[in-house]
C-alpha cells in the first residue's frame, strides 16, 4: 500500500492534460476519447451489467492458476465480492468502451476475463469485432458467458487456460490483435513473458492495455522495461493503466496523462 501512495503522488507531480501534449496523435485520443464526458447509451448497459452481479450472492470456487498450468490458489467467494473487489471499476469500464469505440480494432485479445465486466465493455465498443478473451478458473468464465449472454454480446470466444501454455500452443505468427488488454496476472515476469509471447501479434496500429501498472513494485518494474523497449513508441501512463503503440510513424515519448 505505501508504494502504491508513492507512485501514485509520483504520478500526480509528472502527470498532464492534454494542454502539454504536442504529439497530435496522443492530442486526439486525450481530447476525442479519454476526455469524451458524453453520456453514452452502453453505460447503462455496462452498469445493469455491474448491478447483475453485485446482485448475486452465490459463491465459486475460484481457482487460480501459476506457472505450467499448476493451481496455486483455490478458495470459495462470492460472486457480488469478486464483481466489487476484482473486477474493472465503472470508470474504466465507460473508458475502456471508449478506447475501443475510438480505435474500432477488428481482432481483440482478453487476459484475464474473471466475471466479464471488462469483456463487455469491450464488446461494447465494437460489436463487430471478434474477442478472444482467456480465464484461468472455469468456474468464473461459467457466470461470464452466463452474463454476456444475457446482453446479446455474442462476438465473444471463451477460453479457459493458463495463460502462457495458450500462447505456446498457438501459431502466434500467424495471427494480429488489434488491441490486448492485459489483465491476468500482476507479477513483473508474467507480465513481461506475455508481451514477448505476443510481440509477433503486432501491427502499426495496435493498441496494448496494461492493467494495474503501479500495483507494484515489481509491476513498475516491468512497465519501465516495456517502454524502452525497441519496438515500442508511444506509451501513456494514466496510473491504473499503461498504453502501448508501436506506430513506427511516432518518434519514441511517454506520456502521464490524468483520466
Amino acid at each position: 500500500m505505501l508504494f502504491q501512495i508513492k507512485a501514485y503522488l509520483k504520478f500526480l507531480w509528472n502527470s498532464k492534460n492534454e494542454h502539454a501534449v504536442h504529439s497530435p496523435f496522443v492530442f486526439h485520443l486525450i481530447t476525442k476519447c479519454f476526455y469524451d464526458r458524453k453520456s453514452k447509451p452502453e453505460y447503462q448497459i455496462l452498469k445493469i451489467y455491474r448491478n447483475s452481479l453485485l446482485e448475486n450472492k452465490n459463491t465459486l470456487e475460484v481457482t487460480d492458476f501459476g506457472a505450467g498450468s499448476k493451481v496455486f490458489k483455490s478458495n470459495k467467494r462470492q460472486i457480488a465480492l469478486i464483481a466489487k473487489t476484482a473486477g474493472i471499476t465503472p470508470k474504466h469500464a465507460k473508458l475502456l468502451f471508449r478506447i475501443v469505440n475510438y480505435f474500432q480494432p477488428e481482432n481483440i485479445l482478453e487476459i484475464g476475463s474473471s466475471l466479464g465486466l471488462a469483456t463487455s465493455a469491450l464488446a461494447l465498443g465494437n460489436p463487430e469485432a471478434k474477442i478472444t478473451t482467456l480465464e484461468g478458473c472455469p468456474e468464473t468464465e461459467k457466470i461470464a458467458q452466463e452474463e454476456l449472454a444475457k446482453f446479446g454480446l455474442t462476438n465473444i470466444n471463451s477460453v479457459v487456460t493458463e495463460f502462457a501454455t495458450y500462447f505456446k500452443t498457438y501459431n502466434l505468427q500467424l495471427i494480429t490483435y488489434n488491441l490486448i488488454y492485459f489483465d491476468g496476472n500482476h507479477s513483473k515476469q508474467a507480465t513481461l513473458d506475455y508481451f514477448e509471447f505476443l510481440l509477433p501479434t503486432i501491427t502499426n496500429e495496435s493498441v496494448w492495455i496494461f492493467d494495474d501498472i503501479h500495483w507494484s513494485r515489481e509491476m513498475g518494474d516491468a512497465w519501465e522495461i516495456i517502454k524502452k523497449h525497441s519496438k515500442v513508441t508511444v506509451t501513456i501512463d494514466t496510473f491504473q493503466w499503461g498504453l502501448v503503440f508501436f506506430r513506427r510513424e511516432q518518434p519514441k515519448e511517454h506520456f502521464v496523462i490524468r483520466t
